[in-house]
């Protein structure tokens, strides 16, 4: 029997094995909401809203871990950051009376560990092109004592009177959808190769069992053989 299951498993190639490392790994990072950072777009249009995006992932998951979130703005012809907006996790707080009533918390919800900073500008203006900073502030909870940690990004804005749409981002959004039809494709392929390669090892194991058994049962008659001739 021992030598029947080591058989079966020798059959599996070591591609099988990576593939079901690979899908493991994508199921554990789909079902723990694994953080990603991204990068805003930075083209606005006037009249429009628009999503200023800012992600500042933990380096540990598990970690406890709690932060509040500020904006700062610069606008073109000015060499000082204001601040604009603040946001703990619970309350948020415009600060910056050009922005009164034009920014919506669109971050992380229902949690102060903050990841997620970003904020929609409303009604977005000509007034509103220059650079923005989110701030984060964390505090890291470990069993025995707390870190502090920071982390800061820049978004350079610019607004148009029209929509437009650079070769750049046309290009990096095919090169996603390609990608991720690349990778269904090799899952499937894998998939339908490791199929019949388990079902080859499963057919092959079986012939070595009955073989086995086979090879038992004739030294087992032979045995009884022997008895009765000795008899």
């Amino acid at each position: 029997m021992e030598r029947t299951a080591h058989h079966f498993l020798s059959g599996m190639s070591a591609r099988c094995f990576l593939f079901l490392c690979v899908l493991c790994a994508l199921c554990v990072s789909l079902s723990d909401g694994a953080c990603a950072e991204v990068d805003s777009d930075t083209e606005a249009v006037v009249g429009q809203d628009f999503k200023l995006g800012c992600i500042s992932c933990k380096m540990r998951q598990e970690v406890v871990a709690s932060a509040t979130v500020d904006w700062y703005f610069k606008a073109r012809g000015e060499t000082e950051f204001a601040h604009i907006y603040s946001y703990d996790g619970e309350m948020a707080t415009i600060i910056d009376e050009r922005f009164e009533g034009r920014v919506n918390w669109t971050g992380s919800s229902k949690t102060t560990d903050l990841q997620d900073a970003s904020i929609y500008l409303l009604n977005v203006n000509f007034n509103d092109s220059g650079v923005y900073r989110c701030f984060f502030s964390r505090t890291l909870s470990y069993m025995y004592n707390e870190h502090k940690a920071t982390a800061s990004k820049l978004i350079h804005l610019n607004v148009m009177a029209k929509a437009t749409r650079g070769t750049a981002s046309i290009v990096s959004e095919v090169m996603m959808y390609v990608s991720i039809i690349g990778l269904q494709l090799w899952l499937l392929v894998e998939m339908i190769y490791c199929y019949r390669k388990i079902a080859a090892a499963g057919d092959e194991a079986l012939r070595a069992s009955a073989a086995e058994y086979l090879a038992i049962a004739s030294e087992s008659k032979e045995n009884c053989a022997g008895v009765q001739v000795a008899g």
